[in-house]
């Protein structure tokens, strides 16, 4: 006989919240919600509240504030999860300005017992706690003010218990590992936090402690938007539906053993690649600036659409529009490609990984455009730079787990000699590499490609030049290197003098 008790979880509404409390919040748990003032305590209380308070589940939402709760909902109906008509419905605002003041514990509790005696929720919100505890510090004469909080506690948290409430007390703290009863007593704990960098405000949320199931440690990004608060959840634990963003169109197969290729769009570039790039695949695309990496982006987009894919493109340009050329401006219009340019200062890669995932599941794209990464990594919050790597580990695991195509381009700095694909150390991540380059012959820049990497590829080892005209790349033919100008400067021929011989010099 199976004697383990069920605990059902509930969603909160919150975008991500829930993947990071590890499937949802615990009915009938005793939680905190803390942080420093601005962080956005009350907006994420008042969308957890709105999400899951229904007649059949009313709420009481105790306010402790110099202000009439009036003025609190003015500014909280300004996000889309605010519902008139549930406030009247299912959810009742309670003012506990006046018992708090008098800074008498026992009186505070009584009031609340009496409310909930009278409307039985089965949600409750304290907000803010940290106000009824420094109204009742201020008035004791003991020497032990925290015994009569710690008591406090308890008997809130019993009663609510006994109520079948799930309880939310919403307090300022600043230090999480202070000695404070609040902290014992509750069965969750979610901290949120904000720093600000530079011209960038960061918000991040960790889940401390939520008793009873396993949650994802560390701390994770969030904006407070017209949608209220959004998580951004590790890229790792975002679920897929069913591992493809959709149903991808038919593909020719070049060998009968070999995986499903897709066209990258480019006369010889295919053959190149030993058929094209395997479908599934992250391509990074690597070279100078000027080199034709985003032309090579667009034309790996319109194959796509010419055979009835959908796409996504995410820009990072200081000036998106003018990054963009006309075959791409064209697929965005038409549809049948998205694109992502936000220039928000404190962006995270985890929220660009949400966005992708978005779209992906709006158009069930199978192929995914980043450009460039150089420009990715300036888009970038600072404080998310140091682990730029790791993250773009995740966010190329994560494109692998939706089942999209991606082509990613990287600008380097063209050393003739260096032969580095990547200034981030991430050619390793990818499944296939494309390097363009240049080389100087008679006094001009000549473009050249070579394809570096496709795994599980016969793939082509030719360096091959290639011209940019107005309807794309075009690749000619294998260069031959008759001079030495393909492994590093142009050879010098000087002239013979009268005491010496010909030669070269490099």
């Amino acid at each position: 006989m199976n004697t383990k008790v069920t605990i059902n979880r509930l969603c909160t509404g919150v975008p991500g919240l829930d993947e990071v409390l590890g499937g949802g919040l615990p009915e009938f748990s005793f939680n905190l919600i803390a942080g420093q003032p601005g962080c956005g305590k009350t907006t994420l209380a008042h969308q957890i509240m709105f999400a899951l308070a229904t007649p059949e589940r009313p709420a009481l939402y105790f306010t402790v504030l110099g202000e009439p709760p009036l003025k609190m909902l003015r500014y909280q109906q300004q996000f889309d999860f605010f519902d008139t008509e549930a406030v009247t419905r299912s959810i009742r605002f309670i003012n506990l300005s006046e018992e708090a003041m008098a800074g008498d514990l026992d009186r505070v509790l009584r009031r609340i017992v009496e409310e909930v005696t009278t409307h039985g929720p089965s949600l409750v919100f304290v907000d803010s706690f940290r106000s009824v505890v420094l109204a009742s510090v201020a008035q004791q004469t003991t020497s032990h003010p925290h015994a009569n909080l710690q008591s406090f506690v308890q008997q809130l948290g019993m009663l609510m218990t006994s109520w079948q409430a799930t309880t939310f007390l919403i307090g300022e703290y600043f230090v999480e590992t202070d000695a404070n009863p609040v902290f014992t007593v509750a069965d969750g704990l979610i901290w949120m936090r904000q720093s600000v960098l530079r011209n960038s405000v960061v918000r991040k949320m960790e889940v401390v402690k939520m008793r009873g199931q396993p949650t994802l440690p560390g701390l994770h990004t969030f904006r407070i938007d017209h949608r209220g608060v959004c998580v951004f959840a590790p890229m790792t634990s975002l679920p897929i539906q069913d591992g493809t963003p959709g149903s991808p169109p038919a593909v020719t197969v070049t060998e009968s053993t070999g995986p499903a290729r897709v066209s990258m769009g480019v006369a010889h570039l295919d053959e190149m690649m030993g058929g094209g790039l395997p479908r599934g695949y992250s391509l990074l695309v690597a070279g100078p600036s000027g080199s034709g990496k985003s032309i090579l982006a667009a034309a790996f987009l319109a194959e796509g659409a010419r055979q009835g894919e959908t796409g996504v493109i995410a820009i990072f340009e200081q000036h998106p529009n003018r990054s963009r050329n006309q075959l791409v401006t064209d697929l965005i219009a038409s549809g049948k490609v998205a694109v992502i340019d936000s220039q928000a200062p404190d962006l995270s890669i985890d929220e660009i990984v949400m966005l992708l995932l978005d779209e992906i599941r709006r158009l069930k794209a199978t192929r995914v455009v980043i450009d460039s990464l150089s420009s990715f990594e300036l888009a970038v919050a600072p404080t998310f730079r140091d682990d730029f790597r790791e993250s773009m580990s995740r966010l190329v695991k994560a494109m692998a787990g939706a089942g999209v195509t991606m082509l990613m381009t990287s600008e380097l700095e063209d050393r003739y000699t260096d032969l580095r694909f990547s200034p981030y150390g991430t050619a390793f991540m990818t499944d296939a590499i494309i390097v363009q380059r240049y080389i100087e012959v008679d006094s001009r820049l000549r473009r050249v490609m070579a394809v570096v990497k496709v795994r599980a590829s016969a793939h082509s080892d030719e360096l091959r030049e290639f011209h940019i005209e107005g309807d794309g790349l075009h690749i000619g033919e294998k260069l031959v290197d008759q001079e030495g100008l393909l492994g590093g400067r142009p050879t010098r021929k000087t002239l013979p003098g009268p005491d010496r011989p010909e030669l070269e010099r490099r």
